[in-house]
């Protein structure tokens, strides 16, 4: 009403990964990424450029996800690091550990896993 959606996705997608596609092995992007197929490895952003994850609902992530912005719908098996935001749509599945800043979960959304909030004073784990 007054105030205007402080965690607003960047609707730009530099990469797709489409729904009958399979990658086995780690991924870095810069900008957007949505993945409609199946990965089997590390998903992360690179290293001080801040992008957007987008999994669709038939999307599946076996593997830590590491991204400033984070939209969840389907399923992950692994780590999920956000340093800026991480919604988590009706059909997210989350097996793994949820380290956030700021959280949206929609009804339906499942969390198996521990929530960790990383704060204003967030530190840099080494990879």
């Amino acid at each position: 009403m007054f105030f205007k959606k402080a965690n607003k996705i960047d609707n730009r997608i530099d990469t797709l990964v489409g729904a009958d596609t399979r990658i086995e092995g780690d991924l870095s992007f810069s900008g957007g990424l949505r993945v409609d197929g199946a990965i089997r490895g590390d998903v992360a952003e690179q290293n001080g450029n801040p992008s957007t994850l987008i999994l669709s609902e038939h999307g599946r992530i076996e593997g830590a996800v590491t991204a400033a912005k984070v939209v969840l719908n389907g399923k992950v098996v692994g780590t999920v690091k956000s340093s800026h935001f991480i919604e988590l749509q009706t059909k997210a599945r989350i097996t793994g550990d949820l380290h956030y800043k700021s959280l949206e979960m929609h009804t339906g959304a499942v969390i198996e896993g521990k929530l960790v909030y990383m704060g204003d004073n967030m530190q840099e784990e080494p990879q």
